[in-house]
């Protein structure tokens, strides 16, 4: 890839639009059925350095306002990921996952899959059993939806199992490209000594958008990230020949997707494989992503250093 053509304000034309402010004023500008994919991980209402902690009533109506206009500016071929973890009240939690849903579900969206990402590091509980996954929604605006298993596939449990009685004994019984991966992710998440770590403290791994993007769009479709944080998202979409668009509101968030976004121009960028085991501290093997193995295409990419050197899980 090239340079990234970026701009502050809404414009069909450029890779990425960066727009720091609140994303309603942003939303106004994207047309109608303009964007294939929306992937966020919205404030949780816990009461972080970016959010005002408000009654759970109130941040249900503020969430119902930006997903009207997500599902509004969405294709009907589109889908929505809205990725969120748990609301706690008094060492109460609330599955944000499940008081949403009516949000979605009321204007026609259809929920295919409930994504569990699983991770193995997070704050340690007291009273009840420490958490460990949060939850991706996946909904597609119509039945006529994009989804490219084969850019996401993993591999066989059992590789060289074969048929062993038919008409097919002898043959390889699982698809040579891998399997499905399934609706349960293990994918570590964004702490300590990651590799991807910035100041933000809920940001999302790359590969976990990744997957997503990969899956429910197609290249040069525009992705949309109503919360962008430190630009994740945009990352993951732009790497695989994407456009993205996404609205930042806090200063110290927007100057880090804007260095990031440079890092990636010049080279410096490093980002946790997408296919790197989840236990294989040792790997130095360069990143190459399937669709370049698949479709023969040069490994290279010049734009995002994906070598593991320092990486820690």
């Amino acid at each position: 890839m090239g340079k990234i053509n970026c701009s502050d304000k809404f414009d069909p034309t450029v890779d990425f639009v960066n727009f720091k402010g609140d994303v309603k004023s942003l939303l106004k500008n994207i047309p109608d059925q303009f964007v294939q994919l929306v992937v966020t991980s919205p404030p949780y209402n816990i009461g972080k350095s970016y959010e005002k902690r408000t009654d759970l009533s109130d941040y249900l109506k503020q969430q119902e306002v930006i997903i009207n206009e997500c599902i509004r500016i969405l294709k009907p071929s589109g889908s929505i990921c809205w990725q969120v973890g748990n609301y706690i009240d008094n060492g109460e939690i609330i599955p944000l996952d499940i008081v949403l849903f009516n949000l979605f579900a009321k204007n026609g969206l259809k929920l295919r899959n409930r994504i569990i990402w699983h991770f193995g590091h997070g704050l340690h509980a007291k009273k009840r059993f420490s958490g460990r996954y949060e939850v991706v929604l996946w909904f597609t605006k119509s039945d006529d939806y994009i989804f490219n298993l084969d850019t996401i596939r993993v591999p066989q449990k059992y590789p060289n199992k074969k048929y062993f009685k038919g008409p097919n004994k002898g043959e390889l019984s699982g698809n040579p490209l891998g399997k499905n991966p399934s609706d349960v992710w293990e994918i570590p998440n964004v702490k300590a000594n990651h590799i991807e770590k910035t100041i933000h403290p809920c940001q999302f791994p790359v590969e976990l958008i990744e997957r997503l993007v990969l899956a429910l769009s197609n290249e040069n479709d525009w992705v949309f990230d109503p919360f962008l944080g430190v630009g994740t998202t945009a990352i993951a979409a732009l790497l695989h020949n994407r456009k993205a668009i996404g609205a930042e509101i806090q200063d110290e968030y927007y100057a880090i997707t804007k260095e990031r976004i440079k890092s990636a121009e010049e080279g410096r960028l490093r980002i946790r494989p997408m296919d790197r085991e989840v236990y294989d501290p040792d790997s130095t093997d360069e990143y190459i992503p399937p669709k370049y193995i698949e479709i023969g295409v040069p490994s290279q990419n010049k734009l995002f250093d994906r070598k593991n050197e320092g990486d820690n899980k």
